[in-house]
């Protein structure tokens, strides 16, 4: 079902979710598929859905500062001052996962990757959530990730994915940047932030 991100929708979309549903929404990248990561039911359908193997792990978009808790074990003190420069944004940022995260979600890396993204769409659905949510890429592992509703629906029928918030298209191109940490930052992936920018800003702050 496709439809649009106004707030009775947001409302419904965020009903599929409670209810261990599947949902597709837009991102300032790409479109996204959403469940509620504390649902080990839901993350094996997102799985089987994506075809998507399990040492992959799901990234996941939070709204709050303060939902991190939830998910990160430790917060050093580089990836604090990166969400303070880049959140929300599409810069996802790798932390050491808490004990209690389903490895479903970290692809038994024992890290987890978050972002705060600034999509209106997201944001709505995120306050009506209060939780966080999946945030993949809305595709078949390998294939190219869907930039509108249409293509997201010409690609999940209905049995997989449940609702489809419809916020028009997205930007495509790259996807975001993924930077991780262990002892220092490291360039997982370079997507629409380019690594050296976060380097320059991260050195900015730590020498001023």
């Amino acid at each position: 079902m496709t439809t649009s991100c106004v707030s009775q929708d947001i409302a419904q979309a965020v009903m599929v979710l409670r209810q261990g549903g599947v949902i597709a929404f837009p991102t300032e990248t790409y479109y996204g598929l959403g469940v509620d990561p504390f649902n080990t039911k839901s993350l094996e359908r997102l799985y089987r859905i994506k075809k998507r193997s399990k040492a992959k792990p799901f990234l996941l978009l939070i709204e709050q500062l303060s939902q991190l808790t939830l998910l990160a074990g430790h917060i050093p003190l580089e990836m604090s001052l990166l969400m303070t420069s880049f959140w929300p944004g599409p810069l996802t940022l790798i932390f050491p996962a808490q004990s209690s995260v389903s490895p479903l979600l970290t692809g038994e890396t024992e890290t987890i990757g978050i972002r705060q993204s600034p999509h209106p769409c997201v944001k709505k659905l995120l306050d009506r959530f209060g939780s966080p949510i999946t945030g993949t890429s809305a595709n078949i592992s390998g294939q190219a990730p869907a930039t509108t509703a249409r293509q997201v629906a010409d690609v999940f029928d209905s049995s997989e994915v449940d609702f489809i918030l419809d916020g028009g298209p997205t930007a495509g191109g790259k996807g975001s940047t993924l930077v991780g940490y262990d002892g220092h930052v490291s360039c997982v992936r370079e997507g629409l932030i380019p690594f050296s920018l976060v380097l320059a800003t991260l050195n900015k702050l730590t020498t001023n």
